[in-house]
């Protein structure tokens, strides 16, 4: 790991709601099918589940939209379903299905038969993955390690893969069988925390928590099944290190801004497209940094679409101050179909716009 100083640190400097020259920007899923580098490199691995455990190809894949679009963050390359397949699911992908196990769990003997925390050894591979990007990075960039939450994988565990209603299965066990729903969180929150760590200890700078399925959640619920585990990995990894920045991501939950926030102890929000930035910053913007919130279909649009719906939005976050924070994002994962321009004039467009703002 390179201990080399940070050449761009726009992206925790704006973590730590500290004076910023213009926004930095980082895309969720910045590597992935819309780039033909990426897909050049997954042809290679043979297959997605390859991609993700060759350290060396998570490695180039990861730095492919920073050398092309000189992003100012990196993320690392891998699954949120890395921790269900460590557990003995059996992970696979099924085209145009998407994710699968080869198991689920169907009762109370499964939750209880799970391995511990320790199971996160045989995710060493992204262990070694991160710690290789910081060496290849050598200090261009910051590097975001990342990890699903215990609701969300649960919803894939408890469903036995991707959903096409919604994880009902999911949600019919937190009415019918919300005890052993605990149950399984408490384990996950284990093994998150351990996953997290170690990424850590191997150079990740930054960690994010995706809970992508968190909005499914009724407002009644969403403090028991989301907030309540995310809180507890937060706090656990700010316990081992307090200058590791968390950023915690509940897609469609950004009208829960305020409780996400109090509840969870985290460094930053993401907030996806359906919320107004400049209403959320009224609410959290001095205890928290905003990350977000462009709908990412406005990359199929137009470039000067592009441009002015860039500006739109970091107008509707507002004048930047001394103890406020935006880091320029989209609101979830750039789609497959996006057209490699139009991410530099998503880029340029920004720092255009957050340069005049400033």
């Amino acid at each position: 790991m390179s201990n080399q100083a940070l050449q761009n640190d726009l992206f925790l400097r704006a973590l730590r709601r500290e004076p910023v020259e213009r926004l930095p920007v980082w895309l969720m899923r910045q590597a992935g099918r819309y780039l033909p580098e990426y897909n050049a490199t997954r042809k290679r691995a043979g297959s997605f589940l390859q991609l993700c455990q060759s350290p060396e190809l998570a490695c180039e894949v990861t730095l492919q939209p920073i050398d092309r679009y000189g992003l100012d963050a990196a993320i690392l390359f891998s699954d949120i379903l890395t921790i269900p397949d460590a557990l003995g699911l059996g992970l696979h992908f099924v085209e145009g299905e998407g994710p699968r196990f080869h198991r689920r769990i169907e009762s109370a003997a499964d939750i209880q038969s799970l391995p511990g925390p320790a199971a996160m050894e045989s995710l060493r591979y992204v262990a070694d993955a991160v710690g290789l990007i910081r060496k290849t990075l050598n200090g261009r960039v910051p590097l975001i390690g990342f990890s699903g939450s215990p609701w969300t994988l649960a919803c894939y565990m408890l469903s036995g893969g991707s959903s096409g209603d919604d994880f009902l299965t999911a949600r019919k066990w937190m009415y019918s069988q919300p005890v052993l729903v605990d149950e399984l969180l408490a384990k996950l929150v284990e093994h998150v925390s351990a996953y997290c760590q170690m990424q850590i200890e191997a150079g990740a700078q930054t960690i994010m928590l995706f809970d992508s399925w968190g909005g499914l959640l009724p407002a009644s619920q969403v403090s028991r099944f989301s907030l309540q585990p995310l809180s507890r990995i937060v706090h656990s990894l700010r316990a081992a290190r307090p200058d590791i920045p968390v950023i915690v991501f509940v897609k469609g939950g950004g009208h829960w801004a305020e409780q996400v926030v109090s509840e969870t102890g985290c460094q930053a929000i993401g907030l996806d497209w359906t919320v107004d930035l400049g209403r959320v910053r009224d609410q959290v913007g001095r205890q928290v940094a905003l990350q977000g919130n462009l709908d990412p279909a406005v990359l199929l649009g137009s470039p000067a679409e592009i441009r002015a719906q860039a500006r739109r939005v970091v107008e509707s976050f507002g004048t930047r101050v001394s103890g406020v924070g935006h880091i320029f994002n989209l609101g979830h994962g750039i789609s497959q179909f996006t057209p490699v321009d139009h991410v530099h004039h998503l880029v340029e467009a920004v720092a255009e716009a957050s340069t005049q703002a400033a």
